[in-house]
């Protein structure tokens, strides 16, 4: 469909708007210090210089976080879609008691405020044994990404047409092949937006990182850039490059899987 000259007219204005804030960082990382300390941010750079990524990455603390930050979302991403997609498989295509309760209670739990289960998570990590590990990390991350990820799954399971599980029965597939066969690959669309969606949530968060981890190398990238941001407080060449760094793999993400972000808006709405 051949959009409308006006329709670019508008949008053009609002993309610079957009870009302007990602441009501007990016001249902030590549100026060195003294050019920023002598003219101030919003100036135009005299040269361009590549210091305030190699300070930045020196040391291999930004590396270490890259590096846990990728183990933490892979693994959460992972096991959340895994179990999500059973817990959706059971609620949406067999007669459980009381499923509908045990779906409101599972999303439930997303709607209480992080900031009221800071300690009380922080003590549950503590006494399980598993207090300042990236295992302790992704089970947060899991326990309240679930209840979301099954709710979207849930929904797109029930729109799924029935004359498909009734020929499958009739072939004598049972639930477990049934599953694994058929609903897995037709879920591959809600998946692959769930996973782009989880991908951003989990590797930007922040909070649950300073809840259950205390050793500097095992942060992930956000409690990095934190540190960084104390220890160069006044570099902002620094602060801008390390930024920049770690959005690239958001960035990736986004832009390999951006068809899943806009359909994952509307998945599991069928009915």
């Amino acid at each position: 469909m051949r959009r409308s000259p006006w329709f670019h007219a508008v949008m053009i204005p609002f993309t610079l708007l957009w870009l302007a804030p990602i441009v501007f960082v990016v001249l902030v990382a590549l100026r060195d210090f003294d050019d920023i300390a002598a003219r101030g941010l919003g100036a135009l750079p005299t040269g361009l210089t590549f210091d305030g990524f190699a300070t930045a990455l020196a040391g291999g603390k930004v590396v270490t976080a890259l590096l846990n930050s990728a183990v933490v979302t892979v693994c959460a991403v992972v096991a959340s879609l895994a179990l999500a997609a059973l817990a959706a498989y059971a609620l949406a295509r067999h007669r459980i008691p009381a499923r509908r309760t045990i779906l409101l209670v599972m999303l439930a739990g997303n709607l209480l405020p992080p900031q009221i289960l800071l300690i009380p998570v922080s003590r549950i990590a503590q006494g399980m044994g598993i207090y300042d590990t990236l295992f302790a990390l992704v089970v947060v991350q899991v326990g309240f990404g679930l209840g979301f990820y099954t709710f979207v799954l849930h929904g797109f399971m029930r729109s799924l047409p029935t004359e498909v599980f009734e020929a499958a029965l009739l072939d004598g597939s049972g639930a477990g092949r049934t599953f694994w066969s058929i609903v897995l690959p037709l879920c591959r669309p809600a998946l692959a937006a769930l996973a782009a969606l989880a991908t951003t949530w989990i590797y930007n968060d922040l909070i649950w990182a300073m809840t259950v981890l205390q050793t500097d190398t095992k942060f992930p990238i956000t409690a990095a850039l934190l540190n960084l941001q104390g220890g160069y407080s006044n570099s902002w060449n620094v602060i801008a490059a390390g930024s920049l760094v770690a959005a690239v793999p958001t960035a990736i993400v986004f832009f390999v899987f951006q068809r899943h972000f806009v359909s994952g808006l509307l998945v599991g709405t069928g009915k």
